[in-house]
């Protein structure tokens, strides 16, 4: 006769967003500090794109990851 105590395989919980992906890997590196134009100081991006990113898809994330990109390199600004 089977233990009516033995419990079940616990299932991992669903993520909040079912778009996050680690397709695109967050470009944050935890130094979290925007400068005077609001953009992060580690990362380069504007804080609306760091708003943005749970809810972006991979295109958009692919996107928020360039332009942070030329903006570390000075090639635009904010």
């Amino acid at each position: 006769m089977a233990d009516s105590t033995a419990s079940a395989p616990v299932k991992p919980a669903k993520p909040l967003f079912s778009n996050v992906s680690p397709a695109v890997p967050s470009p944050c590196i935890s130094v979290c500090r925007l400068d005077e134009q609001k953009v992060c100081l580690g990362c380069w991006r504007p804080v609306e794109a760091i708003r943005e990113w749970r809810s972006a898809d991979d295109h958009r994330r692919r996107q928020i990851c360039a332009e942070a990109e030329q903006r570390r390199l000075g090639l635009t600004r904010t």
